[in-house]
């Protein structure tokens, strides 16, 4: 889960779908929908306009940590086990 914590959206909440690691973006369900109008398919035989996801730079959104705040996350070993971990309050995120 993720927090967005600037532009448009900011404050709103969504999980991560995609990460575009090349182009350091992701796409977060139900944050930045657009528009995007379809030919007729097999899988949408009426075709017309279908709202979907854009992606969002990551420099725009936060992981948020076990008590839902915004927290910059830190890795460390624990149990020869590489774990991400809350800046904030110390805990290993999941």
């Amino acid at each position: 889960m993720v927090t967005v914590i600037n532009g448009d959206y900011k404050g709103q909440q969504g999980k991560v779908l995609r990460v575009l690691a090349d182009k350091k973006q992701a796409f977060v369900e139900g944050i930045r929908l657009v528009s995007k109008h379809t030919k007729p398919n097999n899988a949408n035989p009426q075709g017309g306009i279908i709202k979907k996801e854009a992606p969002i730079h990551i420099s725009n959104i936060m992981v948020m940590d076990n008590q839902k705040n915004p927290t910059r996350v830190g890795r460390r070993i624990e149990d020869n086990k590489l774990v991400r971990f809350s800046k904030k309050s110390g805990e290993v995120i999941e």
